[in-house]
Parts: C-alpha cells; structure tokens; sequence
C-alpha cells in the first residue's frame, strides 16, 4: 500500500462516535477516530515497508501514529527516531502506547527511558516510564538491573502523589509490572504499592479508572501468571 492509499483507508475506517471518544481522552486533531482492532487489521500491509510505517507516524495524524506504531519494525529504529517520536507524541495514547512499546523493543530501550523519565515534558516523562516497564515485562530478570530498578521503587513511593498527571498513571503501572513480572522485586514491590495507596489521576470525561496496585498484582498471582514474561509489549 502507499501511504495515500493508507490514509484514504483510515479515513474509511473512521467514524465521528470514535473521534469524540478519543478526544475525550485526549486526542488531538487530526485523526479520523479509528478504533484500534480495524487498525490491527492494516498492519500486515504496512509492516512490510519501514519508510511507510516512518511516514505514516510523521503525518501527525493521530490514527496514523498508532498504526506506524503497531506496524514498524524496533530493531530497525533509531535513537534519532525515536526522540523524534517521543516530541510528537501529543497525548497519553501515543506516548505510553505508541512510543514507549517500540522505544522498549528497540536497541536503546533503557538509554531512552532514563533519560526520558527525567524529562519536565509530561508525555516524554509518562513516556519514559511506560518504556521501562515495558522492558521489564519482556525481560529475563537475570538481564536486569534489579538495584536500579528497586531505586526506582523507592523514587515512586517518595514523590509519586506530587509528580504530573500522566506520570503518576504510569509510576503506577511501573510498580504493578515490577511486582507482576520480576519474581526477585515482587515482596517489595508489594510494599510500596500498598504504602502508596490509591493514586488519583484525572482521566478527563472518561471512565477509566486507576488500577489499585496491590490488588491488581495479587490478581495476577492468582492466575498463576507471576513471572511469565510478555513476548511483546506492542499491541
């Protein structure tokens, strides 16, 4: 396909109901309001070129981004790239989807996340910590590093209740996928999680709600999923 015939696709698949949904959300013009499942479906198309999937992304247009990021290649990126994307990510969907999936399958997955999470931007910051708890939940617990990532934990339980919106979200789910994924930091991701409690996020007109960690990661455990590693974060 070429990228006019993507995009005369996506502008199909559009409808008005799903383009008010996401910008309830938080979306931002232009996009076409696609929903996710009908992007997966273009996905085999565009995965076959690279520079299609980068020009799609480029286009700005929310639907576009998304797709670039189900359909692009992470091995293939650059660091160069990816800082690009990440300044382009303009709500919470492309910077903790979109970006930080591929940023964490990528070659420079914890080079960008810590430099990222400390970023005063919001997106690049939410971005930064979406990207290293993908990375945790797709590696091997000897690959890694546990003492960095206990400082982590401690950082959150200290300063998540005063950091910005999206980043409290994502600080969140750092600590859900630490306790979930990594056998070696599950007692003490535990502890924080229940010492920082509930964590308030405004998630806008929507209805989504702010998973409570302790109960989320002992969910898990019930199903007898601790531990058992993602073959892929991007979805």
């Amino acid at each position: 396909m070429t990228f006019a015939e993507v995009m005369a696709k996506l502008e199909e698949l559009g409808s008005e109901q799903t383009k008010r949904t996401f910008i309830r959300h938080g979306a931002k013009e232009p996009l076409f309001g696609v929903k996710i499942g009908d992007l997966k479906k273009l996905v085999k198309q565009v995965s076959k070129d690279q520079d299609l999937a980068l020009t799609l992304y480029e286009s700005g247009n929310s639907d576009a981004m998304y797709l670039a990021g189900l359909s692009v290649h992470p091995k293939a990126m650059t660091k160069q790239q990816l800082e690009k994307w990440v300044k382009r990510a303009n709500w919470y969907m492309l910077a903790e989807y979109t970006v930080a999936n591929v940023a964490a399958e990528s070659s420079f997955a914890l080079e960008l996340a810590r430099e990222w999470m400390r970023s005063a931007d919001e997106m690049t910051a939410t971005c930064g910590w979406s990207t290293y708890a993908n990375y945790i939940s797709i590696t091997p617990d000897e690959e890694l590093d546990l003492d960095e990532i206990h400082v982590l934990l401690q950082q959150i339980e200290s300063t998540i209740h005063g950091e910005q919106n999206r980043v409290r979200y994502t600080m969140n789910m750092f600590v859900v996928i630490t306790g979930a994924y990594v056998i070696p930091l599950h007692d003490d991701a535990m502890k924080v999680a229940k010492n920082i409690g509930k964590v308030r996020v405004d998630v806008g007109q929507t209805a989504c709600k702010v998973p409570l960690a302790p109960e989320y990661i002992q969910k898990i455990k019930q199903r007898g999923k601790l531990g058992v590693k993602k073959k892929t974060c991007i979805c």
